[in-house]
């Protein structure tokens, strides 16, 4: 049975390095045997291979003027060497390509292939996109003219009896960013070498990678800042409870929020802290509520009571940015409570910047949970230049604000003040609806009352949020 075009998986906890990282190690591995274009074109072949099983048409295999290019062209001569007979098409110059991907260029026409200007009209059984690799991204130049046909041209042939299969990354997506740059292949699987790339991962990676395979091509990645988020990650946390305990062995979360008007944010929040194993929650609102009907067992009280009440706050659904809602933030931060800030929490800090300096000096741990808007007033920036480099931004935060934090969006990103950062991989856009953001808070705190470290909270908060979500599309719900 042919491999059918998948949605992104969910990926293990995996190394994610960035372009310097990335040249420092091919740069030591310039006199490796086999090459490493010899070891990506062969890992590239296997899966191609896999794609094409029953095929009864051609692969086509494009190739650009880089070693993105050379790869491909190792790719061709494999597939050639499994008596398939690879389309090829060339879009370069010979006398200006790298050595290496000139020497795979030589050995694919030593081995009787031939080389096509353009894309032959014709079906074929799979096309692989060997334009551009990670090499665009550091020019940030766009595709365009010619390239940028060949990149529509390639989108065109995509259909169910003809996967599309990226080498590295797709052609036109920034690999450090995930910005496409004018225009980008959207394949259905990306075979990526050496490790996983930041852009494959976040902004419009996840809509133009497909499945994603990583083939570290033999080589151990000794340390990297990035890394995907899994299980792994907080593991050592997910012990069984013991027989003997009660509610209060678990902790007590506080929810401050739920102005007048927007009390569903802080039950949201609430009901999802109760699920989450919190012992007890208690919900401060600003509004007037005496009860929840759907989730009873939540203790609502006046907003200013939670801060005697709790073990963990969790501050901004629904909160609101009136002078009662300022003084609520102030005595948050003031105390020695682990503390989420969230929602509207995130917009009085960012337009009180004296609150910012209080914030990076509390001893107590802080998360930030901001959605691109809200990043950018912490940062007085705008969303362009938040989106143009998410880690970027994440990182700023975390480092400013002595602060575990969360940017939220496609592939949402949790930067800390030490300078390592994560990649989501869960979620769907079923997400992106009204009080996602105040359920993530909520889980966020259950795990912040039952004594997890804020690493772990936030980094299992976002995954296990992104996977109930995936959860519920499997369901079909």
């Amino acid at each position: 049975m042919r491999e059918t075009p998948a949605t992104q998986p969910v990926l293990p906890t995996l190394p994610i390095l960035r372009l310097a990282q990335l040249r420092e190690i091919e740069q030591s591995q310039r006199h490796a045997q086999p090459s490493l274009m010899e070891r990506a074109g062969a890992a590239a072949a296997e899966l191609a291979l896999r794609l094409l099983a029953g095929a009864a048409l051609p692969p086509l295999i494009v190739v650009g003027p880089g070693n993105n290019g050379g790869d491909a062209l190792v790719v061709a001569r494999r597939l050639q060497q499994q008596v398939l007979q690879p389309v090829v098409v060339f879009a370069g110059r010979v006398d200006q390509l790298p050595p290496a991907a000139r020497a795979a260029q030589d050995a694919w026409i030593h081995a009787g292939g031939t080389l096509h200007a353009e894309i032959p009209a014709q079906a074929y059984g799979l096309a692989i996109d060997g334009l551009f690799g990670i090499g665009l991204g550091e020019q940030r130049r766009p595709l365009e003219g010619h390239y940028a046909v060949l990149v529509a041209q390639l989108n065109a042939l995509k259909t169910p009896s003809c996967p599309l299969l990226a080498l590295d990354i797709p052609s036109g997506l920034d690999s450090e960013t995930g910005c496409v740059l004018g225009s980008a292949v959207r394949a259905t699987h990306t075979v990526t070498f050496i490790a996983l790339k930041p852009g494959l991962l976040t902004l419009d990676g996840p809509d133009h990678c497909g499945a994603i395979s990583v083939h570290d091509l033999g080589l151990e990645i000794a340390a990297a800042d990035g890394r995907s988020i899994g299980p792994a990650l907080f593991s050592a946390q997910l012990t069984p409870r013991l027989n003997n305990s009660h509610k209060g062995s678990y902790g007590s979360a506080g929810i401050i929020g739920g102005a007048a008007g927007m009390a569903g944010a802080a039950l949201l929040a609430g009901r999802a802290a109760l699920k989450l194993g919190a012992g007890r929650v208690y919900v401060g609102l600003l509004d007037k509520l005496a009860v929840d009907t759907t989730q009873p067992e939540l203790m609502l009280r006046p907003a200013d009571e939670i801060f005697a009440l709790a073990d963990s706050l969790a501050v901004g659904p629904g909160l609101g940015q009136s002078a009662d809602a300022l003084e609520l933030l102030r005595r948050a931060i003031a105390g020695d409570l682990p503390l989420l800030l969230d929602a509207d929490a995130l917009n009085l800090l960012a337009a009180h910047p004296v609150l910012g300096g209080n914030l990076s000096r509390r001893n107590a741990p802080t998360l930030l949970t901001p959605h691109p808007a809200e990043a950018a007033r912490l940062l007085g920036s705008d969303v362009a230049a938040v989106q143009a480099d998410r880690i970027a931004a994440a990182l700023t935060l975390a480092q400013r604000f002595k602060a575990a934090t969360l940017l939220k969006g496609c592939g949402s990103i949790v930067a800390l003040p030490d300078g390592r950062w994560f990649i989501n991989t869960t979620g769907n856009p079923g997400l992106a609806s009204a009080g996602s953001g105040d359920v993530l808070s909520g889980l966020a705190v259950a795990l912040l009352a039952q004594g997890w470290p804020a690493e772990q909270a936030l980094l299992a908060a976002v995954h296990v949020h992104g996977a109930a979500a995936d959860a519920c599309v499997a369901r079909g719900d």
